[in-house]
Order: C-alpha cells, then sequence, then structure tokens
C-alpha cells in the first residue's frame, strides 16, 4: 500500500492526484516547488517503475513543468530526481525566476523555508485550479 514518507509529508501540502503521482506542493512561498511522488510501495529508484509507469512519470512531470512554466512565466524550470535525503521516488518540478531568492544556484538549503499563509496558499490553489485540469483529481481540504 502506497503511503508518502514522513519527511515530505511534514515538509509539503497535497495538492492531488495525476494517473500515476500524487501532486505535492513544497511548503515554501520562496518558489512555485512542486513534487511528484509516485503511488507505488517501495519504490526508491525510477528504473523500479515497469516501463510503462516510467513513461507515464515522465508525461505528468513534462506536462506538469510546461504547464507551470507558463501559468509562472518561469525563466527556467528545475526538474530532478534526487533521494539522497528522502529515498522515496519523487519528482521535483521547480519555477525558477531570475529574481527569486537562490537565483541562479540550487534551490535547496539556500534560505530556510518560508511556509505558505493560509492567504497565500488559498491564492496559488485558485491559480493552479485555473492549469490543473484533465486528468488532475484534487484533494479535499
Amino acid at each position: 500500500m502506497f503511503s508518502l514518507d514522513p519527511r515530505l509529508q511534514q515538509d509539503t501540502l497535497v495538492l492531488g492526484d495525476f494517473p500515476l503521482c500524487r501532486l505535492l506542493l513544497m511548503n515554501d512561498s520562496s518558489y512555485p516547488w512542486f513534487i511528484l511522488v509516485p503511488r507505488r510501495e517501495a519504490i526508491s529508484e525510477l528504473f523500479q517503475l515497469a516501463a510503462d509507469e516510467q513513461q507515464q512519470l515522465w508525461q505528468e512531470t513534462t506536462w506538469l513543468a510546461e504547464t507551470l512554466k507558463d501559468a509562472f512565466v518561469a525563466d527556467k524550470m528545475n526538474i530532478a530526481t534526487l533521494g539522497n535525503v528522502v529515498s522515496q521516488l519523487h519528482m521535483h518540478v521547480v519555477v525558477r525566476r531570475r529574481d527569486d531568492a537562490s537565483w541562479p544556484a540550487p534551490v535547496w538549503g539556500r534560505h530556510p523555508a518560508v511556509p505558505y499563509s493560509q492567504q497565500q496558499l488559498v491564492a496559488m490553489r485558485e491559480r493552479l485550479r485555473l492549469v490543473l485540469t484533465d486528468g488532475f483529481q484534487w484533494a479535499e481540504v
């Protein structure tokens, strides 16, 4: 049975599900920072997914990145799967702008996270509801 790593539970907010992946929002308002987690048990590496699931992960990642790039007018999209701290397979999709707090450096460990306020979170969800449509099921808040 799929369960989210405790560290991901602690650091993120659940937005909903694509056909394969759970979509999370990193609770750091410094960047529009999203995480896709395949809803599969005990997977830590991309190659552990079946071939069709690997393709599905890339499709969801690519679609999300393209959608977010347009929605947030990104200068660059950062996409990565590292797993050095959280071994559960997850894909980071981070909207980067030249005026963000860490540009041009990576976002990891640069600045303390600035949690979303309730008002910012409501605004983020409203913004995303306009673009996350086909194949996305929103989590109940």
